[in-house]
């Protein structure tokens, strides 16, 4: 047995095996398996992965990140859309859980390679009903398509979001107005081989430069980060940009939330 001169060391030794224990653990890279399954009520029954991280306190609201794929992870298995690690998604719940930030972050599944604004609005309205959200603090990203939905999503509900992240994504120049002072933190590659950052797919809806360059002609002050040189898969490096996430926790509607129930009807 050891001596009284012992016992505080011991003591001390296994205080800090246990806390460095506890700080992997809160560390450990977010897995698919995680986020549970759900689908919304409604008709369009849209099936996303959900997953709330630890640390909330006192009743608080949480921030809602809803994130929406590429075309390539198209489907309704609720599992596709999870690949590459989010498409770099994860980067904002392991951040979170690295900090004790609690949120909620929702990846659901589309069809047919388009977003429809209305279906982002279901599964809201359903994580809206399932988890203690606050609805002025509900943010949208996504990637290539996804992120063209993030901007036909604003468009349509022009003061329910209060951000948006588009990477990699196109929009028509028509309906900026409306989102002009929306926070908005937009991300492209200047060589994009799929989705030219200026001229999208030479029709009428155009790349993140042009888009950006329109809203600040508007008045508007989104940011942009256009990496030189880097193509079409740049959301592993946007999504891991340190001042990434509490930019967008920083962001909350200055207007009375959106009744998104209301939407479906």
């Amino acid at each position: 047995m050891p001596n009284d001169h012992w016992r505080p060391r011991i003591r001390r030794f296994l205080a800090i095996v246990s806390l460095a224990l506890c700080v992997r653990a809160i560390a450990a890279p977010l897995e698919d398996d995680e986020l549970a399954k759900y689908w919304t009520p409604d008709a369009q029954h849209v099936p996303y992965r959900a997953i709330e991280t630890p640390g909330r306190r006192n009743g608080e609201k949480l921030p809602l990140i809803v994130f929406l794929h590429g075309d390539w992870q198209d489907g309704t298995d609720n599992e596709s859309q999870l690949a590459g690690r989010g498409n770099g998604s994860y980067e904002f719940v392991d951040a979170a859980r690295e900090d004790g930030i609690p949120l909620v972050y929702v990846a659901p599944q589309t069809t047919d390679a388009y977003w429809p604004p209305k279906r982002v609005a279901a599964v809201v309205a359903d994580a809206l009903k399932r988890w203690p959200i606050d609805p002025r603090r509900v943010y949208l990203t996504g990637i290539s398509d996804g992120a063209t939905g993030v901007w036909d999503a604003l468009k349509t509900y022009p003061t329910c979001f209060a951000a948006g992240v588009p990477m990699s994504g196109m929009t028509e120049l028509a309906g900026l107005g409306p989102i002009r002072d929306v926070p908005q933190w937009v991300f492209h590659g200047s060589d994009d081989d799929d989705t030219d950052v200026e001229k999208g797919y030479d029709g009428a809806m155009v790349g993140s430069r042009a888009v950006v360059r329109e809203l600040r002609a508007m008045g508007g002050h989104p940011r942009y980060t256009e990496y030189a040189g880097e193509k079409h898969v740049i959301w592993s490096r946007g999504y891991a940009e340190d001042a990434l996430l509490p930019w967008l926790l920083r962001q909350r509607l200055r207007t009375k939330p959106c009744d998104f129930e209301s939407f479906l009807r």
